[in-house]
């Protein structure tokens, strides 16, 4: 026996051969009239009502309501401005119509059907801003019906496979990855004005690196050569320093071949940016300030709600060295006994989550950080920082190692991890190395996760619930 679906996906396809019976293609390249944006339309109501002429419409049908010789029905077409949305009530009576265009739209428009209609501003006596059809025509026929909007999406990990459905249907996903777009928007613009030079670097490298990560591996046939999806852009970034890009930053997506858990996704987009002759403490400082701003903008408030409790950014976010945090928050003594990776693990376990405030953790074991420089008369640590808000690890950076030797050292103790079978140590670069050997400038680096800001400022508290299109398993 048919499901209830494939009935009416059965009906609809017989609405689609009623089209085609009147020489109707029901999925024409394009509307057969000059279109206007909702929002548009909306914003200017008044004056297009005032002026009487027809305006011309399109969008997706989410509501319909029949009434004898007339329909009511919803359209929405994704628009958006300041103070408008992109959904627009629509008014069809067969006297302005027509018998023959009203009858075809009865009887073979649903709800989930794209159309374009033309027709005349006019308000309900609910004051409803509506446009009165005098014209119409089907852009695209659906045929499977959408979900009801309280219970026919529930199920969370089809909301991730089927996002179309969820944003359609959910007012607040599609406003959340509208927020997401505009935080992206204005971090590129505030580091445009500051004089910043975005770049992009391969995604596809011989060599990966930057990061302690297993990576994603790959085959190029015509080379016959392995590679790998890049785990961070670093190491070419620093080599773009070496060339003279004195202030560089790239937003892009990195891969690493790793567990699925709240805060991260295999797939992940980050903003990583540069500057030559500048230090940590320099970094630091711009990018508290560059938060701060970008939350106003974004926002327009100085502060915002994460997990109930309130959140904002200070101008100078304070600093705490990493061995106090331990101290203080797994309430271990004598910590610097502490194996690195274990005192890494007491970190993100136990003392990571506790951390709501903005804070800069400050000065990491040697070992934890390959890539780092010394902090200055100190052989065990290096001068990283990691930016914590809300239990999450926001940014992480630090002033660059430039030293070719020191250089050669780390990644030949990280070699001998790897040798011993620790899949995420850094491999050996000796093209990297000779860039080094050529000079690069002292530098400082970091890198914010996109992903994980656009958490915070959405109060969501699963990574995928801000990513359009998470990594799933198949069903």
């Amino acid at each position: 026996m048919p499901s209830p679906g494939e009935e009416i996906r059965k009906h609809r396809v017989g609405k689609i051969g009623l089209l085609r019976s009147f020489g109707i293609d029901p999925y024409p390249a394009i509307a057969q009239f000059a279109l206007t944006e909702i929002s548009a339309v909306k914003e200017n109501f008044k004056r297009r009502r005032a002026a009487g002429k027809p305006v011309c419409v399109a969008g997706r049908i989410m509501a319909k309501r029949g009434h004898g010789g007339s329909v009511f029905f919803d359209i929405f077409d994704g628009s958006t401005s300041l103070t408008t949305s992109g959904k627009l009530q629509i008014f069809m009576g067969e006297d302005k119509v027509g018998a023959e265009a009203y009858k075809l739209f009865t009887d073979t428009a649903d709800i989930g059907d794209f159309v374009a209609v033309c027709g005349k501003p006019f308000y309900t006596k609910k004051k409803e801003p509506t446009i009165e059809v005098l014209k119409w025509n089907m852009l695209a026929k659906s045929l499977l019906p959408l979900p009801e909007k309280w219970h026919g999406l529930q199920d969370v990990e089809e909301r991730f496979r089927k996002r179309y459905l969820d944003a359609l249907m959910n007012p607040e996903v599609r406003e959340r990855f509208l927020l997401r777009s505009n935080i992206a928007r204005n971090l590129r613009n505030i580091l445009d004005k500051e004089n910043y030079v975005e770049v992009e670097t391969p995604m596809l490298q011989p060599i990966y690196g930057g990061a302690l990560a297993e990576p994603f591996k790959t085959r190029h046939r015509m080379l016959d050569m392995d590679m790998y999806l890049r785990i961070a852009p670093e190491l070419y970034l620093k080599r773009l320093l070496a060339a003279g890009f004195n202030k560089i930053y790239e937003i892009g997506k990195n891969f690493r071949n790793e567990g699925l858990d709240a805060t991260h996704n295999p797939e992940f987009t980050t903003i990583e940016l540069y500057a030559a002759y500048k230090d940590a403490a320099y970094l630091r400082d711009f990018m508290s300030a560059v938060l701060e701003r970008l939350i106003k903008i974004v926002l327009g408030a100085s502060s915002f709600e994460f997990g109930g409790k309130t959140i904002k950014f200070p101008k100078k976010i304070p600093t705490i060295k990493f061995w106090q945090v331990l101290e203080k928050h797994a309430g271990l003594a004598d910590t610097k006994k502490l194996n690195p990776n274990d005192a890494d693990e007491i970190f993100k376990k136990i003392c990571r989550p506790k951390i709501i405030n903005p804070v800069y953790v400050v000065d990491y074991p040697i070992e934890m950080s390959p890539l780092a420089k010394n902090r200055a008369g100190n052989l065990k640590i290096v001068d990283r920082f990691q930016l914590i808000v809300g239990g999450i690890e926001l940014i992480n950076g630090f002033s660059e190692l430039n030293d070719p030797e020191e250089q050669r050292k780390r990644l030949e103790a990280q070699e001998k991890l790897r040798a011993a079978e620790n899949k995420e140590a850094h491999p050996m670069d000796e093209d990297f190395i000779e860039m080094l050997e050529y000079g690069m400038p002292p530098a400082a680096g970091l890198a914010v996760s996109i992903d994980r800001l656009a958490m915070l400022l959405t109060d969501m508290h699963n990574i995928k619930e801000v990513i359009i299109f998470p990594t799933m398993k198949p069903k």
